[in-house]
């Protein structure tokens, strides 16, 4: 889990103004720090399945939101990927 702290990082990052705290930019970039804390966890708890299963869902709802952004906003999603250092 994520401490307020470093969401507040990832959003100052990501943010396209003050208070965006929802864009699907802002979404795909906490979705991905989760993802990385996530992973280093299962990599010492091989046989934590539940936790397993939580990764997977947010693995797929961060590929829905990328495929959301390539289709309405081409510039910020090319953005978005380059900051993040993902895979097109």
């Amino acid at each position: 889990m994520l401490s307020v702290r470093q969401k507040i990082n990832v959003l100052k990052e990501h943010q396209e103004h003050d208070k965006d705290t929802g864009s699907p930019a802002v979404q795909v970039a906490l979705l991905t720090r989760q993802i990385e804390e996530l992973t280093g966890h299962l990599k010492k708890h091989r046989k934590d399945n539940h936790s397993r299963r939580g990764l997977l869902k947010m693995v797929g709802k961060r590929k829905r939101l990328l495929d959301y952004l390539s289709k309405k906003n081409p510039k910020s999603y090319s953005s978005t990927i380059k900051k993040l250092g993902l895979k097109k």
